[in-house]
């Protein structure tokens, strides 16, 4: 969440449009004057404002444009920066997810999830990518069925099962589902920041033409 008194707006430091903090991504400079994510919003300095996806992460970085927007010629980014983000990004879904498990809000394996399915509050199917597409089909299926006049079922498919067993807790996980719950929207939550930065935003949202708020209002 943004922190108290903060704009909802920011900059991108990159295409210089004005976005929903939602939609953006926060870097700071750390005291070895090395960029990192901020992703809580949280890291004391000033902050840096980029698109959140993967394109835009990469193009900030190589443009050195966290220089220029700091004005600060020390700064220096280490490593593949999108790779950094994304690596956290994953980081804080299976995390959520992990919580939703222990909040009781997630059921693994195939038999407890076709009977969550067919019977409980099911608002997420999550599958390992790595896993049979028969098993997927057969639950999508059924899914489909139940939920077709409440608008369906989301499906979760950026996981590989070694990921899912640390993260629920046992060992072979293909197949598991989101129950409705508050650990469970926040998980989803945190899975869609996944997903929308692996995939990048559509072409007619990057080509929006900016509010007109000046960024050294809202850069931070």
């Amino acid at each position: 969440m943004p922190r108290r008194n903060d704009p909802l707006e920011r900059s991108c430091a990159l295409t210089r449009t004005v976005r929903p903090v939602a939609d953006l991504i926060r870097f700071v400079a750390g005291p070895d004057n090395v960029i990192v994510p901020d992703l809580r919003r949280r890291l004391p300095g000033r902050g840096v404002w980029v698109t959140a996806d993967r394109e835009s992460v990469s193009a900030a970085q190589k443009k050195k444009v966290f220089a220029r927007a700091l004005k600060d010629g020390g700064v220096r980014v280490e490593g593949d920066l999108a790779e950094q983000v994304e690596t956290l990004l994953e980081r804080a879904a299976l995390d959520a997810m992990s919580f939703a498990r222990k909040a009781g809000e997630i059921v693994s394996g195939f038999a407890k999830v076709e009977a969550a399915v067919r019977s409980d509050d099911v608002v997420a199917l999550v599958h390992a990518s790595d896993g049979g597409e028969d098993g997927a089909g057969k639950l999508a299926a059924i899914a489909r069925a139940r939920f077709a006049d409440t608008g369906g079922c989301r499906m979760v498919g950026c996981f590989e099962s070694t990921q899912l067993d640390l993260a629920l807790g046992r060992s072979n996980v293909i197949h598991a589902a989101l129950l409705a719950g508050r650990a469970s929207d926040n998980a989803l939550a945190r899975i869609a920041d996944l997903e929308r930065f692996r995939a990048g935003f559509p072409a007619s949202f990057l080509e929006a033409s900016d509010s007109g708020v000046s960024d050294a209002v809202i850069q931070d």
